[in-house]
């Protein structure tokens, strides 16, 4: 049975390109960057080429990057030095749909004496701007936002959110996990000082991510220890890892154009064929501003797990939501924050195409899911009960 991969925001492949990258550090060059014999120091520079190639394709500079191990450590970095750089300032700005690495890590600073604002959304999963100008105030440390929603797809307004923060001379971080590689990023236009990226969201490995920091932004670091990344990040580097982050980011910059498309109409195609075969479905978050690769459509009156396992019965991979999340039999915070009724909530299925994706796939997703959908109905004793349900509130 052929595996059909359509979780891709919850990770992805690591292209053989990659691969053939990072295989000398595996064997090889396996010295100490920090060691001053020229067997370990060679490393030093294939960091550097590394580190501007991930410059790149966000058009910043390369001493702007910092490598982490993850876009958790990337967006709890960002967060903690923002507070530590100004300790006279307690509030923190977030959205109501962010990120564990970002919700957690807040209510983790308001035990330790921090409050934070939490900015809602409206039923199509847009941050509300109105809500947002009025949450600013003279104690706001930072403003952490994604760029784009993990579950839906759904694209934030960061240029004019930016653009407002420097008026008030307000720190913007954006989680930018799911955003870099999917769509155009330029820093020397939008106006966000730090962004966090992680690189098995762009066929990179696990265990490596980046942190930008606009220069001349104040940098308190969150790991302690040695000198490496310039004093801003301790610890022995990870070079294979590196090295392949890099790598794939030069891929990424190279195919982004010709992918959009690509993407966006494998997913349009998925999209129509499934609310057209499958009654009571719906579309998640807004169709208009979102992720070329990404669908979260909810199934009404069925388990969103139920349908994932017959899927799996098929070789699908698809996923109920985060995948940070997924092990929580919680509903998912980002659907219950659009206000999404709780009969499609706990249907909902999220799809994320990559450019290893095909048409064949696509059709062959089609072609199995109104079946699914129907025997699941059939079978589920609480599919009566969540129709009657949802007509009684409506």
């Amino acid at each position: 049975m052929k595996l059909i991969y359509l979780d891709n925001n919850a990770t992805t492949c690591i292209t053989p390109e990659v691969l053939e990258e990072m295989l000398p550090y595996l064997k090889e060059l396996y010295g100490n960057p920090s060691s001053m014999h020229t067997f370990g120091g060679q490393l030093r520079k294939r960091i550097e080429e590394a580190r501007a190639r991930v410059a790149k394709l966000l058009n910043a500079e390369p001493e702007e990057i910092i490598f982490t191990s993850c876009g958790t450590e990337s967006d709890n970095t960002a967060i903690m030095s923002a507070v530590e750089s100004l300790p006279q300032k307690k509030h923190i700005v977030t959205s109501v749909v962010e990120h564990p690495a970002v919700v957690n890590f807040c209510k983790y600073l308001e035990r330790k004496g921090y409050r934070t604002t939490f900015i809602p959304v409206d039923k199509q999963g847009r941050l509300r701007l109105d809500e947002f100008s009025k949450a600013i105030d003279d104690d706001t440390a930072i403003v952490s936002l994604m760029y784009a929603n993990n579950e839906t797809g759904v694209i934030f307004p960061l240029m004019e959110i930016g653009e407002l923060l420097r008026e008030r001379g307000v720190l913007f971080h954006t989680d930018a996990v799911q955003a870099v590689g999917k769509i155009p990023i330029d820093l020397k236009k939008l106006p966000v000082d730090m962004l966090s990226l992680s690189g098995h969201k762009l066929h990179a490995p696990k265990g490596v991510g980046a942190l930008y920091v606009r220069k001349g932004t104040r940098f308190h670091s969150y790991i302690i220890g040695g000198h490496q990344e310039n004093g801003r990040r301790a610890g022995t580097e990870n070079a294979a890892s590196i090295a392949g982050l890099g790598k794939a980011c030069e891929i990424a910059g190279e195919n982004l154009y010709k992918e959009r498309p690509y993407l966006k109409g494998l997913r349009d195609k998925l999209e129509t064929a499934l609310l057209k075969l499958c009654p009571d479905a719906r579309i998640n978050g807004d169709t208009e501003n979102r992720l070329p690769n990404t669908t979260n459509i909810s199934f009404e009156y069925v388990e969103g797990e139920s349908i994932l396992l017959k899927l799996n019965e098929f070789g699908v991979c698809a996923s109920s939501g985060s995948a940070c999340t997924s092990g929580s039999h919680e509903p998912s915070h980002v659907l219950m924050a659009m206000d999404v009724p709780p009969a499609a909530i706990h249907g909902s299925i999220r799809f994320s195409l990559s450019r290893y994706n095909t048409e064949a796939e696509v059709k062959k997703v089609i072609e199995i899911m109104p079946g699914i959908i129907k025997e699941l109905r059939k079978l589920s004793p609480t599919s009566l009960e969540f129709l009657a349900s949802s007509r009684k509130d409506t």
